[in-house]
């Protein structure tokens, strides 16, 4: 199946993708500048989608029973709905990032259980941490995905459901977490079904889950909802990246970093991701977080 999509304005395949890759040894995608592979299950079942951009246009090819639905899902999923005109940059680093990256756009996958078992994995953990244990995840309880791209499929919500807080031990996910998954994949249902609601009505949704607070909500809504003012309240150096790059502070807490992004509210997730894209970080204090090896204890 095949598609040929010729964008009104420039798409960054890798920079509009990327926050999809948990990690570069995601066995789920590929990414390089002008072609990405993404594997997923949809509800016309299991499928990969290709993406490659050549010159104005990308096209996009899809194997699997679910390939129609990506094929229609794909303007979606780069973002071609998006609207970065609607965002205002004030500030001059703000101004100068949204020129650079003017490719990026906000995706919607429609996969909310899948955004969500990824992002509780990240919950309080380094990422090195949480890519490790979403890939042993998948390497164990997955199945290879349609297509010539020897991708694998992310892990079924309905097999992880069955499983005990035990069974997650020991890919390093401690009790707090598993449980926090294990509760996500028994709603499976009702949160896909939050893809046809407002994405604010959507994270507060998702916040009836024990366990799922506002940092994972944006997370999930980000990236399944193309929610672009989506902002990941209770991030660990988020608040200290937002109060240097545009106050000159180095620390910061959540209260200073939304108030920092008043300005764009309705775009306040934009502003955030160009921040991330500047490369800049905020001075550090203290020492590194070690991480602990749950596996082992």
């Amino acid at each position: 199946m095949r598609l040929v999509l010729r964008p009104e304005h420039p798409v960054d395949l890798s920079c509009t993708m990327r926050p999809l890759r948990r990690g570069i040894a995601d066995p789920t995608m590929r990414i390089a500048t002008d072609d990405v592979w993404r594997a997923t299950r949809t509800p016309a079942g299991p499928g990969t989608v290709h993406f490659r951009r050549a010159g104005a246009e990308v096209e996009v090819i899809a194997w699997g029973p679910g390939g129609e639905w990506l094929l229609d899902r794909a303007p979606d999923l780069i973002g071609l709905n998006d609207l970065p005109g609607a965002f205002i940059p004030q500030h001059p680093l703000l101004r100068d990032l949204h020129r650079r990256h003017s490719g990026m756009r906000f995706g919607a996958t429609g996969a909310v259980v899948e955004a969500m078992i990824g992002s509780v994995l990240e919950q309080r953990v380094t990422g090195m941490e949480a890519w490790r244990a979403y890939r042993q995840l998948v390497l164990r309880y997955s199945e290879p995905a349609p297509g010539p791209a020897k991708l694998l499929l992310p892990p079924d919500p309905a097999v992880l459901a069955r499983l005990g807080y035990y069974d997650l031990h020991p890919f390093g996910v401690e009790k707090r977490r598993a449980g926090t998954l294990l509760r996500v994949c028994a709603w499976a249902s009702k949160l896909e079904a939050s893809t046809g609601i407002r994405p604010a009505d959507a994270r507060s949704l998702f916040t009836k889950i024990p366990g799922v607070g506002a940092w994972t909500a944006a997370e999930v809504a980000r990236v399944a909802l193309a929610d672009s003012d989506a902002v990941s309240v209770g991030d660990l150096h988020l608040p200290h990246l937002v109060s240097w790059t545009l106050a000159g502070e180095p620390r910061g807490g959540d209260t200073r970093m939304l108030k920092l992004l008043e300005p764009y509210m309705g775009q306040r997730g934009r502003a955030v991701r160009l921040l991330e894209l500047s490369g800049i970080t905020a001075p550090r204090r203290g020492p590194r977080y070690n991480p602990i090896p749950i596996a082992k204890l």
